[in-house]
């Protein structure tokens, strides 16, 4: 059994004050079969009262008004996760499992995650890269699983920022280069295409000294869940070629990035923002005590500070100012 005590902070910064802010928070780990989220707390600068809901693929939603003048939007949210240790998965499956993997398929209510969705799209791009990786009904689905994950691997190299978070995934596809969120969203749309299920998830995962990830330690990740005979969902993360358990805490899953973005809101005003985000994960054997505060770096210990001052005073809003998206 393991634990992960995770601290995510996300800060907008505005060139020009903005009047509201409205936002969207996934950033609460979920409590399943695999890992139960032991606390969660989130804090917001400027104060306010934050309200949560369960959406309906189960993720936990945070959100919050902020209706006064403001030059920056911090959150920090702060996590403790508990994990059980997973069995391994096996390499194939028995001989029947396309036809099993359908019969779950027809009883089931999946159809979601074999449709194409907001960025997981069969473009002309992914459709010859089909026929390249030879992704096709054969052997087992399990097996073609296991190579598509390394097969993805093997064709994108990862490089931060080659991409944008609203790219389609033909760019990656032509330039062979990009990060997790494109990494997973090619396999999700190549494994709809031959019929198999399978959704985007959003979290973190835990680097040791002795791993060696391509992803970066601090930043959220992405991988794909694919649903198997026998195993039910299973969670493959083609960024690092890997099987995703025990290093890996979910904290979101949908159809692709649209259905679970971290932070997803607007904001009243007329000024270009600034993004940073910062993610923190240490992991223990034993569960740390609940009121143990994590070390904050540096960069992070004035932008936590804010984030526990009182409000400031709430200046009305006005309304002929322009309503602009950020996420």
């Amino acid at each position: 059994m393991n634990f992960y005590s995770i601290r995510h902070l996300t800060r907008f910064r505005y060139k020009q004050p903005v009047s509201e802010s409205i936002m969207e928070t996934r950033m609460h780990p979920r409590s399943d079969h695999s890992q139960h989220c032991l606390s969660f707390s989130l804090s917001v600068s400027p104060r306010c009262r934050v309200f949560s809901y369960r959406d309906h693929y189960g993720n936990n939603v945070q959100h919050f008004d902020i209706p006064g003048d403001h030059e920056q939007l911090v959150i920090v949210a702060e996590s403790l996760v508990e994990q059980h240790i997973q069995m391994d998965i096996p390499t194939f499956l028995a001989p029947d499992a396309w036809g099993a993997l359908d019969a779950m398929v027809a009883e089931g209510d999946f159809g979601e995650m074999l449709l194409p969705s907001t960025f997981a799209q069969p473009t002309p791009a992914l459709l010859e890269l089909a026929a390249k990786l030879n992704v096709a009904r054969r052997d087992d689905p399990l097996m073609v699983v296991h190579e598509l994950n390394k097969s993805i691997f093997e064709y994108f190299e990862y490089v931060p920022r080659s991409t944008r978070v609203d790219s389609p995934i033909d760019e990656a596809i032509a330039s062979h280069r990009g990060v997790c969120q494109d990494f997973a969203h090619t396999m999700i749309a190549l494994l709809r295409h031959i019929g198999i299920p399978a959704r985007y998830v959003s979290g973190y995962l835990y680097r040791g000294r002795e791993d060696h990830d391509r992803s970066l330690p601090d930043a959220s990740h992405a991988w794909v869940e694919v649903l198997l005979p026998q195993l039910n969902w299973v969670g493959f993360d083609p960024t690092n070629d890997l099987i995703a358990y025990n290093r890996h805490i979910r904290t979101a899953v949908g159809r692709d990035y649209a259905d679970v973005p971290p932070t997803h809101g607007i904001f009243r005003g007329k000024a270009e923002s600034e993004l940073y985000v910062a993610v923190h994960v240490e992991a223990s054997a034993e569960p740390p005590p609940l009121d143990r505060k994590l070390p904050i770096p540096d960069d992070w210990s004035v932008l936590v500070e804010r984030a526990q001052q009182p409000p400031e005073r709430v200046i009305p809003i006005l309304d002929t100012q322009q309503m602009q998206q950020q996420q």
